[in-house]
């Protein structure tokens, strides 16, 4: 069983900085793929950046060059360093994995199957 537990997210202004944290355990595969989606409330589930098994990250068109996604700890630990921070990023924030080791064309789509999720963090973005 994969377990995924989601830290850091809270509030900040928009213009502001946080980074999420993310710890893998479990009986995991020798590959695999991470990453984080987002659903804010009344809206659909977003892929926000992914990175495979050999460690090449991708990103969605609204967050590229303010987001950045990163693994340390072995590949267990997942990090999503999210700069210039807008309102509309207002969300509740997953981590996922998937046994999976190469990402999908189209990972960041809504209903893209990620196997594994955590509970997920809240970041909340204020004026």
């Amino acid at each position: 069983r994969w377990q995924l537990v989601e830290s850091g997210g809270g509030s900040v202004q928009s213009g502001g900085s946080l980074t999420l944290s993310c710890v893998l355990s479990g009986d995991i595969d020798a590959s695999y793929s991470m990453g984080w989606f987002r659903q804010a409330p009344g809206k659909a589930r977003e892929g926000v950046a992914a990175i495979d098994n050999d460690g090449r990250p991708r990103y969605a068109d609204s967050v590229k060059g303010r987001f950045t996604i990163s693994q340390a700890d072995n590949r267990r630990t997942l990090h999503l360093e999210m700069t210039d921070l807008k309102i509309e990023d207002t969300a509740q924030y997953y981590c996922v994995a998937d046994p999976d080791p190469n990402l999908g064309p189209r990972w960041f789509s809504s209903t893209y199957f990620w196997p594994h999720r955590g509970q997920g963090t809240q970041v909340t973005v204020s004026s």
